[in-house]
């Protein structure tokens, strides 16, 4: 087992634990909250591999007081977690709903009675189904109300609040929930979803604005990245290996930092029934300036040209030579450092400050008749990640936090309750919560840095 001591950060750096709304909080009938496209989508049968939904999920709404409490045994400085957009305006244009804010205001000041930052990111895919009913992000209109939604939220929290986050992988929401179905809305619109990519960084961009005008904390955005590494040596393969980083990594980078979308996509001639998608100014709101960029990184990528013609310009292999999590993502902390490297060749000085949201890994915990649930793998996985951060950080690049994915078990999306990605085990039928042998490896590292 790596010791925690082996790993040394400077004093200041943020250490951290994530989670998301759906996943966790459950109570999603109470206290006027609407329902969201998760509730819709996991309730339709075979959307969910195991046939659960979030409905109570791990009931933080009403056991958040223990979670905080294991947070500040475990010694982290910030806790990430999203604000549901439904439980704020249930029909996504609404007043805010008041309940639905007061549990937020418990939550944000229990994490600051034991020491702890609230990190608050604003859209973790919950969309209101009302506005789904509308086109969802498919519909110019959605990133407006979304800034309407970050004002409401902002003027509530934004005194308390320490660094702010619109939107969580917006690369994922767009090409699972849009591109491919798997994901809540389940719309199967392959290329012609890349008006969600726009949509969500027009919301982006506006949600800064709303966030300006009532905080002075840092604001950011969560991408999620995957270096792509080329598994093949023709020119075709080197351009599969192209279009597919423009697709996954700079298609929500480029813009953020003034470079507009990647020429490869062609995204700023497309064109839906309302008129073009990327209009007059849209840009200058998307690259509206950043306080930091969250990364969320899980894996790299094995890309070559595809072996015969299909809808795809690139073939994705599996990269050999890495141990897999059971999610069978390859385990390369090579990637991370690799990732880190190049946003800072890629961006330069435009690359704000960086804090990984999220890195984690899930595994077939397994509690024990005594009670105890351990986790080398997990542990194993962690040291190494953590080990690439820092060589990154010796290497130049500006990394400010880690934020461990996740806190605890949860809802693991369209994978249901068959993913556990905790530091926590959570019995899905009793709540009881078990702190693995990751949280206690997790809670020395942190005690053993300035």
């Amino acid at each position: 087992m790596t010791e925690a001591a082996q790993l040394n950060f400077p004093a200041g750096f943020t250490w951290g634990v994530s989670t998301s709304a759906y996943q966790i909080e459950g109570a999603t009938s109470q206290d006027g909250r609407g329902t969201s496209i998760w509730d819709t989508f996991a309730h339709q049968p075979g959307r969910v591999v195991d046939g659960t939904t979030g409905d109570v999920a791990c009931d933080h709404y009403h056991r958040y007081p223990e979670d905080v409490a294991l947070m500040a045994d475990l010694g982290v400085s910030a806790y990430r977690f999203s604000i549901a957009w439904p439980r704020i305006q249930p029909d996504g244009t609404s007043p805010a709903n008041p309940a639905g804010l007061a549990f937020y205001d418990r939550l944000v000041d229990a994490l600051l009675d034991r020491g702890i930052d609230p990190v608050a990111t604003l859209f973790h895919w919950d969309l209101p189904q009302a506005l789904e009913d509308r086109g969802g992000w498919l519909a110019r209109d959605t990133a407006y109300r979304f800034a309407e939604y970050a004002d409401l939220v902002a003027r509530q929290l934004g005194d308390r609040v320490k660094l702010w986050i619109t939107l969580n992988e917006p690369f994922v929401h767009m090409s699972y929930g849009y591109g491919m179905g798997v994901h809540a809305p389940g719309r199967m619109h392959l290329f012609d979803a890349f008006p969600v990519a726009h949509h969500q960084l027009l919301g982006h961009g506006l949600a800064v604005d709303a966030l300006r005008a009532h905080t002075g904390n840092p604001i950011g955005i969560a991408n999620n990245y995957s270096p792509v590494w080329l598994r093949g040596d023709t020119e075709a393969d080197r351009a599969a290996a192209g279009a597919y980083d423009a697709l996954h990594n700079r298609l929500f980078t480029d813009p953020l930092f003034g470079r507009g979308y990647p020429g490869e996509l062609a995204l700023d001639s497309a064109v839906t029934p309302d008129g073009p998608v990327v209009r007059e100014g849209d840009l200058e709101i998307v690259a509206r300036p950043i306080d930091f960029l969250g990364v969320n990184y899980y894996n790299p990528t094995g890309v070559r040209a595809p072996e015969e013609d299909g809808p795809l310009p690139f073939d994705l292999v599996p990269l050999d030579g890495y141990p897999t999590t059971n999610f069978d993502w390859p385990v390369a902390p090579d990637g991370l450092l690799d990732l880190l490297t190049t946003l800072r060749t890629t961006y330069g000085e435009a690359l704000p400050p960086i804090h990984i949201t999220e890195g984690g890994c899930s595994y077939d915990d397994v509690l024990t008749a005594d009670g105890h649930c351990d986790d080398p793998e997990r542990v194993a996985y962690l040291a190494g990640h953590l080990q690439a951060v820092r060589e990154a950080m010796d290497a130049g690049v500006d990394v400010r936090g880690y934020f461990v994915w996740s806190l605890m078990d949860n809802f693991e999306w369209a994978e249901g309750f068959t993913k556990r990605f905790g530091l926590v085990h959570v019995d899905f039928d009793t709540q009881v919560r078990t702190p693995k042998t990751s949280y206690a490896w997790y809670r020395d590292l942190i005690a053993r840095q300035p």
